[in-house]
């Protein structure tokens, strides 16, 4: 089976109209806890991914909560590196369990990356303990061409071509048969709350 076919097969990939962690609307989701259910096909598909990292000078995996932290755990444990993951603190990511060392070199694991904004806060706290941020490795990669991420994308189980738009500008939306869908757990601007 392909990864699609693992995600399609564990219905970690959806169709419909969603609000996604970066505010822009979606008509296709990759529900990732779903694949997290299983995991044989969750270290079947974060294979590829761990296979890239091995010849990589990599000291630490760093899993944003919530949806980075299995993916981080699979990595190091296929890769023989340390996991730890970062969290919210009143809506603020934080290193509230974990230390990173001066000097270690950290990638941060996401389930997906449509935009990298929200890998920006990780590697900030990374950074601010004194860490390397070399980039992001992540199951899927939904960046455009138009759109990169702002942090390097160093590996990906799979790179979907997906649309998504502005929420102002969401055909979806304009055609007004589905609702709009927020499966995140981050919490979102109030902004973005709005269009819900």
């Amino acid at each position: 089976m392909t990864n699609l076919e693992i995600l399609k097969s564990c219905d970690a990939f959806l169709e419909g109209h969603f609000l996604l962690s970066s505010g822009r609307h979606s008509s296709a989701y990759c529900q990732m806890a779903y694949l997290q259910q299983y995991p044989d096909k969750c270290a079947a598909v974060m294979a590829t991914v761990a296979e890239k990292l091995k010849d990589m000078d990599i000291d630490v995996i760093v899993g944003p909560a919530m949806g980075g932290i299995v993916y981080a755990y699979e990595l190091a444990r296929q890769t023989g590196k340390r996991a730890i993951f970062t969290e919210r603190v009143d809506n603020v990511m934080t290193l509230k369990r974990f230390a990173i060392q001066p000097g270690e070199k950290c990638v941060i694991a996401e389930d997906v990356v449509t935009t990298g904004i929200s890998s920006l806060e990780t590697k900030k706290v990374i950074e601010a303990a004194g860490g390397e941020c070399l980039g992001i490795v992540c199951v899927v990669d939904r960046t455009k061409e138009d759109a990169p991420s702002p942090i390097p994308i160093l590996a990906s189980a799979l790179k979907l071509d997906l649309p998504n738009y502005p929420a102002d500008e969401c055909p979806i939306c304009a055609e007004g048969k589905l609702p709009l869908v927020h499966l995140g757990s981050r919490k979102m601007k109030e902004a973005a709350k709005q269009t819900l």
